[in-house]
């Protein structure tokens, strides 16, 4: 393969750079950088695959957790939930093993072959409601907040675990700034307002 020209290269680094230093392919291609330049920066290690057809500038410090850009980057319309959320908000003393991503119903899910994904399917106000942005090394990352994801772990209990929700809780109840109305919302909006109120209780009690 010929080695682009210097210009070219020093142009597409530019690209990056001001696109927060990750690109997707179609990206950077819409951006002007040819694809033979793009496959050269790769090859010689100026820009890394974080996954298939996502890049980054090697240069680049990762900000937050480098397997939630990569998600973010290819499935834009996802948002971060369940033990990847509690992990983004310091809820969960777990290491996710999977990125846990929520989608509404319908449709094939993404498929990844690295970083590994867990689809969980959420419907009506359950998608919408409680979902904040943040950008990251320029990705836009979707996530539900602390107080909707805390919710959604007790409506997902007998999949993700009890525990993992009540430690959830349990470290929530440490932070100085708390919003109980919030949470009571959001868990009635998932339908376990019930479920939660006798550990809400006990614990807040």
């Amino acid at each position: 393969m010929p080695t682009p020209p210097p210009k070219a290269a020093n142009r597409a680094v530019d690209v990056f750079r001001r696109r927060g230093g990750v690109l997707r392919t179609r990206e950077a291609i819409a951006a002007g950088i040819h694809p033979r330049t793009l496959y050269e920066l790769r090859d010689t290690g100026v820009i890394e695959a974080v996954s298939r057809g996502v890049y980054r500038l090697a240069e680049t410090e990762w900000s937050v957790d480098p397997d939630l850009l990569a998600v973010a980057a290819r499935v834009p319309r996802a948002v971060i939930c369940l033990a990847s959320a509690l992990a983004v908000h310091e809820l969960t003393t777990q290491i996710p093993r999977t990125v846990d991503i929520a989608l509404p119903p319908g449709g094939s899910g993404p498929r990844f072959r690295h970083p590994p994904v867990c689809v969980h399917r959420f419907s009506g106000e359950s998608m919408t409601e409680g979902v904040e942005s943040r950008i990251a090394d320029g990705v836009t990352i979707r996530l539900f907040n602390a107080e909707k994801t805390i919710a959604d772990c007790f409506k997902f209990r007998n999949r993700i675990g009890l525990d993992i929700a009540l430690e959830a809780l349990r470290l929530y109840r440490s932070r100085r700034k708390q919003d109980l109305p919030a949470l009571m919302r959001y868990a009635k909006i998932d339908r376990v307002d019930a479920v939660m109120r006798p550990y809400l209780e006990a614990t807040f009690s």
